[in-house]
């Protein structure tokens, strides 16, 4: 068992890349600014040591206008599975600012989306800035529950507790 997962960048998970694009299309026309985060490819019975971009994680407080979004740095978690950001360009224009790149060395991979937001309105980049591939890949993910319970076990607790302090 390795201590150490890989930090290859497989690919991003084409649910997760379809929700960037519908998160940047709904912002528009302002930025859209999210972090990624991905899990071990493992996860998902790939034959390969890597990980696989999974989520967005979208900041509380961001501020954007047609030209920048700004994170309050204060608000961004420390989080193991972060691999590098997701950012939208109204104009359209997918390369990285120079502004852009100053952001870019925190992760492995940046990723621009541009109008119109459609499949091919995206391109990926390294920490330099420089353009890197990135697969779409077709994986299921796993369905997250934010909540581990339902409402079944809430009426449930909720009549133990009637039972409990007499009000049947």
């Amino acid at each position: 068992m390795r201590l150490f997962r890989s930090t290859e960048i497989l690919g991003i998970a084409r649910d997760t890349l379809q929700f960037a694009l519908e998160a940047s299309e709904e912002t528009h026309p302002n930025e859209y600014m999210g972090f990624l985060r991905a899990e071990d490819a493992r996860k998902f019975d790939l034959d390969k040591s890597g990980q696989i971009i999974t989520d967005v994680l979208i900041i509380p407080g961001t501020e954007s206008d047609p030209t920048s979004a700004t994170v309050q740095s204060n608000m961004v978690p420390n989080d193991i599975r972060a691999v590098g950001s997701v950012h939208s360009h109204p104009s359209g224009v997918l390369r990285p600012s120079q502004a852009d790149r100053k952001t870019f060395h925190k992760g492995n991979v940046h990723i621009i989306i541009g109008a119109p937001y459609g499949w091919r309105d995206w391109k990926a980049f390294d920490r330099n800035g420089d353009p890197r591939s990135l697969d779409v890949l077709d994986v299921a993910l796993p369905e997250e529950q934010f909540f581990d319970f339902t409402q079944a076990d809430i009426d449930a607790e909720l009549e133990r507790e009637r039972n409990r302090d007499g009000w049947l």
